[in-house]
């Protein structure tokens, strides 16, 4: 931090001080933890013990500015001696095992990471191991310095201010930059959105003047509420046009998507929503002054004019009047329970069954206006045969969830049985209808196996909504006891596929482990496929719009039994035989990442799922370029762009918030690795880089043990304490800059960035990719 970042950082803090202190002027141990903030009991005993200079178990605030003022303009010993203290908790000179256990211990806890008992103690020898350079049995402050030297981003941390190791609140920085909209990359990054926009304001602009200009006899509220009614026969219209999906999904595949913002349908969508809102608004106030006006030089009364037909208003026996208000009322009831608020907070059914009135909405416009018909006539005759076809495609192949994982934080992982026809891309979505569930609900997830799986689909659902809750909670309750019609057969299938799995697993001499008990066999049973089914990825729900109108395909209009499932493998995992229904595919923006030479894939927790498929897809395509020498077993990849795919590397960051949602996906992540077991000549094709923003950053003085043990711990086990991967998580928050910045000096061709999470991580991902000149795309989920 700047001299300036510390004489501030100085100044909150003697204002914590004078705010928490008494009429002594001296704080305790309590106010110490709440007046700099600091929840780990350790960590705050320890500085208060050694800002207690006098040892009377108080702080005065000379002593605290004392001791800060020698953190901050102190030299490196001086910080290291106190970063010494902390650690020699008994004050002998020296660090002993257990010392470094307590620390790393309250390390774990300050970083919400879980390990066992076991690990911990591997990590403490790691760390006390490597300082303990003459095996004395305690770390002196000279062995100490000599093993933070042989990190040098951690000694590049500690000529960081004393600011970054007691930090206060953080607060937003007030910088003075031109705002990102009004940038050169800006507008060059999105020009295709902005050029489409441009066109339809000017195109909305010129259907009100000239709408205003045709009726200039009626007087100026006349007029307005005129031109905005010709607004929105257009718009009305148009909000359906940018929800054809199936056409969408097309046109991705032809010249138009370079043209076209068609990645941007569901933002258009929701600007035409609101600017739909706005036109109606203005509609309607026009057209009430206009009737207040009438009021008064005719026979009729205000509320006359607004709710009934009598003064005959409107081309279906003067209905005009009467529909425009059940309009009003269903577009802002539609508007409001699309709302994100609503959206995301676990009400996705009001949002669905809401939207689904937009039926009663055109219907009311085809009497409201005598126009409207002949704007809707051909985009309406298209929509419905999306729907049919929907409708068809839906009903046929008979589909059945065949099998269920029950995954950590409430993910469940359906494999469903994938009919011959059906045909997708990675990253693609589809709509699921499982009546035993609800009869008539359809819900949008994401793909997450890979196209080259043949055999089936999976979905990886979060339960987030009262649907999702439904579906977990259905599996997650204990099996009836009564007898299925089918049990003996299906279970008499499974013990037959449970033994070939152990025969398989027995005959294998992978790593030299021969198959002992059950379990080892429903492991590969789940590896069997692609990868294992059983750990990995996690939902994303989707785009959120619904498919209002397939509704209801339960089979033979009968209600399903409450349970189908028909054999239990385990706690958490299950083989069944549930009748669905699912519509789809439909593209996403993430069917471009084959025309990209680097692409960078980043998911933020849920947001993994599309890029499941999507990895599966790359290495699949990968391998089949992989290439073998017969004498010496050297591989290696052929760099060769053709048609199919120009990727040359792949950089995939997933951050996660806590060490539990890494569970969702760790298995796949695993074989991926395992496939790029060898280097490849000009680096590895796929790198993974994972974030646990939870964990205390390499820059906060707490974290600077834990983080060097668990590095060591990595160097010798060959792996990640955290998730069990090659790759070895980061704490903390990635800075994209730096990321960004490596990724741009790689040179391995023009850089797209795909990106699908939380819409605040996505402004800030795209600004930096301005910044750079990449071409960034979001998933909507």
């Amino acid at each position: 931090m700047s001299m300036d970042e510390d004489a501030r950082w100085l100044e909150w803090v003697t204002k914590q001080f004078e705010s928490i202190a008494g009429e002594d002027k001296e704080i305790d141990i309590d106010e110490f933890k709440t007046a700099l903030k600091v929840k780990e009991s350790f960590f705050a005993e320890r500085f208060f013990a050694l800002f207690d200079s006098d040892g009377s178990s108080s702080i005065s605030l000379d002593e605290l500015l004392k001791a800060l003022d020698l953190l901050i303009h102190g030299s490196e010993t001086d910080k290291l001696k106190f970063l010494f203290q902390v650690y020699d908790v008994d004050g002998s000179g020296s660090i002993d095992p257990d010392e470094l256990r307590t620390v790393l211990k309250s390390c774990l806890r300050e970083s919400a990471i879980s390990l066992p008992e076991e690990k911990l103690d591997d990590l403490t020898l790691a760390l006390f191991e490597s300082a303990d350079k003459d095996n004395s049995g305690a770390i002196t402050f000279e062995e100490l310095k000599a093993e933070l030297e042989t990190f040098p981003e951690v000694m590049e941390n500690l000529t960081i201010s004393a600011a970054n190791w007691l930090k206060p609140p953080e607060q937003e920085e007030k910088k003075h930059h031109a705002p990102r909209y009004l940038t050169r990359a800006y507008w060059h990054n999105n020009s295709r959105k902005l050029l489409f926009l441009c066109l339809y304001a000017c195109l909305s602009l010129l259907l009100f003047i000239s709408a205003m200009l045709q009726h200039r006899q009626g007087g100026l509220w006349y007029m307005v509420a005129k031109g905005c009614g010709q607004c929105l026969n257009f718009n009305c219209t148009f909000v359906m046009v940018l929800m054809l999906r199936r056409c969408f999904t097309w046109l991705r595949a032809t010249w138009v998507v370079r043209v076209l913002p068609l990645d941007q349908n569901i933002l258009l969508h929701q600007i035409v929503g609101y600017a739909i809102l706005c036109y109606t608004l203005v509609h309607t106030t026009a057209h009430v002054i206009n009737f207040v006006q009438l009021s008064e030089s005719s026979g009729f009364s205000l509320w006359e004019y607004l709710l009934t037909t009598r003064p005959g208003i409107g081309w279906v026996k003067g209905t005009a009047s009467v529909t425009g208000v059940l309009l009003q009322v269903f577009i802002c009831l539609m508007v409001l329970c699309s709302s994100t608020f609503v959206r995301r907070s676990g009400h996705f059914e009001v949002f669905y069954w809401s939207h689904l009135s937009y039926v009663w909405v055109w219907s009311l416009l085809m009497v409201h206006c005598a126009n409207f018909w002949k704007w809707f006539v051909v985009p309406g005759l298209v929509f419905l045969l999306e729907k049919i076809v929907g409708i068809a495609v839906s009903r046929m192949g008979g589909l059945y969830v065949v099998e269920v994982n029950l995954l950590p934080s409430k993910v469940t992982h359906l494999v469903i049985k994938r009919p011959q026809f059906f045909h997708f891309k990675p990253g693609d979505y589809v709509y699921i209808n499982i009546p035993m569930i609800a009869k008539y609900e359809w819900h949008p997830f994401t793909i997450s196996s890979a196209p080259e799986q043949s055999d089936s689909l999976w979905l990886h659902i979060r339960s987030m909504g009262q649907w999702t809750n439904r579906l977990y909670e259905n599996f997650r309750q204990p099996e009836n006891q009564t007898v299925s019609p089918k049990r003996l057969a299906t279970s008499l299938r499974n013990r037959r596929q449970l033994m070939k799995a152990q025969e398989e697993l027995f005959s294998s001499n992978c790593n030299g482990a021969v198959a002992s008990n059950e379990d080892d066999a429903i492991e590969l049973m789940m590896y069997r496929q692609s990868g294992s089914r059983s750990d990995e990825a996690q939902m994303s729900e989707g785009p959120t719009e619904p498919l209002p109108d397939e509704l209801g395909p339960a089979e033979r209009g009968e209600a399903p039994p409450l349970r189908e499932v028909s054999a239990k493998f385990g706690e958490n995992h299950r083989f069944c035989n549930i009748k669905c229904y699912v519509d789809g595919p439909y593209g996403t923006p993430t069917r471009q990442i084959f025309a990209s030479e680097h692409a960078v894939l980043i998911g933020a927790g849920i947001g993994i799922t599309p890029f499941a498929s999507i990895l599966q897809s790359i290495m699949e395509r990968y391998r089949r370029r992989k290439q073998n020498c017969p004498n010496c077993n050297y591989s290696w990849c052929e760099n060769i762009k053709d048609s199919d795919m120009k990727l040359r590397k792949v950089d995939f960051i997933w951050i996660n918030r806590d060490q539990k949602s890494f569970e969702w996906f760790v298995s796949l992540l695993t074989k991926l690795e395992m496939d790029q077991a060898d280097e490849e000549p000009e680096g590895r094709f796929l790198e993974m880089h994972m974030y646990m923003t939870s964990a205390l950053s390499k820059n906060d003085m707490k974290a600077i043990g834990l983080q060097m043990a668990l590095d060591l711990l990595a160097k010798k086990e060959k792996r990640d304490s955290i998730t069990g991967l090659r790759t070895r998580t980061q704490p903390g928050r990635p800075e994209w800059g730096k990321v960004f910045q490596k990724v741009s000096e790689e040179k391995k061709g023009k850089v797209h960035v795909f990106y699908c999470g939380s819409p605040a991580l996505a402004k800030v991902i795209k600004a930096q990719c301005e910044h750079f000149g990449f071409k960034f795309y979001k998933e909507n989920f």
